[in-house]
């Protein structure tokens, strides 16, 4: 069932960052009557969706004179200080800036403390689900920020995602997202080692995956995943090289918060030698390979 959508007609929005995710998303702002000013590190994608009746803008400047809410959809902590750099000068008081990807905790905080000293609010809200949740409009989103910041940004959760939680205040929403990429990755790595276990005893993971799914073994990732490991599928829904930009995020988290978290560390030199034998552009999922290649 699709997701119920709410009514953004004629509310100008800015959406920059045009990657797997972050073209899907806009598409569904505009679906729900949004009217989106588009930015991207690459022409393609503006031009696309230019075609499909988007405002093309040519930087993020643009997009903050032309628009007073910008969701920010980057590949990582790098980009959005660079492109909050360029925002900075042209936002408009009472701007709101919501950025939708993963970006470190503490970087979050000062971002939000400079654009807050603008007169403006940020949301943090990144995602999960993936490419697929993206283009059906049905990401979990997790947010932090004020209570007024997030009731002005929930109409745009909304076209874009079906789980939506106010986690806490400015940060707390990327919190969530460590967490949450601290339990995919670890569970990549279980069901991965389950079925190279399997394969490796003589049994085809493909039926030791049927015979537990439904158990207390469930998850998304075994029933998700665990099809691409024995199909040997691994198209890109979330890259390798995004996984280990996560969990080094969550490492850093981790250190800050004085906390030592042995599994985390050692999945990410999992994830770090699927990169070295070349394998950083394939699906996370793709870890199985580790085990297996063919």
């Amino acid at each position: 069932m699709d997701p119920v959508r709410p009514d953004l007609s004629g509310r100008t929005v800015g959406f920059i960052g045009l990657g797997l995710m972050g073209k899907p998303m806009a598409r569904n702002l505009q679906k729900a009557g949004a009217l989106p000013v588009v930015s991207s590190r690459s022409p393609g994608p503006v031009e696309e969706l230019a075609a499909e009746g988007m405002s093309p803008a040519a930087g993020p400047a643009e997009v903050a004179q032309r628009a007073d809410t910008i969701v920010l959809m980057l590949s990582d902590t790098v980009a959005v200080e660079a492109v909050t750099a360029a925002l900075l000068p042209a936002l408009r008081p009472g701007s709101l800036v919501i950025d939708m990807g993963t970006t470190a905790v503490a970087d979050t905080r000062r971002l939000g403390g400079e654009v807050r000293a603008r007169g403006s609010e940020w949301v943090d809200a990144p995602v999960s689900g993936g490419q697929v949740a993206a283009v059906a409009g049905t990401m979990t989103i997790m947010a932090g920020g004020t209570e007024e910041a997030f009731a002005r940004a929930l109409p745009l959760f909304q076209a874009m995602g079906q789980r939506i939680t106010h986690v806490g205040e400015l940060g707390a929403g990327q919190v969530a997202k460590a967490a949450n990429q601290l339990i995919v990755a670890l569970t990549i790595g279980a069901v991965s080692e389950a079925l190279a276990l399997s394969r490796a005893a003589g049994v085809d993971p493909a039926k030791v995956r049927d015979a537990i799914r439904g158990g207390f073994a469930e998850s998304r990732i075994l029933e998700l995943h665990g099809e691409r490991m024995v199909t040997g599928s691994f198209t890109p829904g979330g890259r390798v090289v995004t996984q280990v930009k996560d969990l080094k995020q969550a490492q850093e988290l981790a250190a800050q918060s004085g906390i030592e978290l042995p599994s985390l560390n050692k999945n990410r030199e999992l994830f770090e030698r699927l990169i070295e034998q070349g394998d950083g552009g394939l699906d996370h999922s793709a870890l199985y390979r580790l085990y297996f290649k063919d």
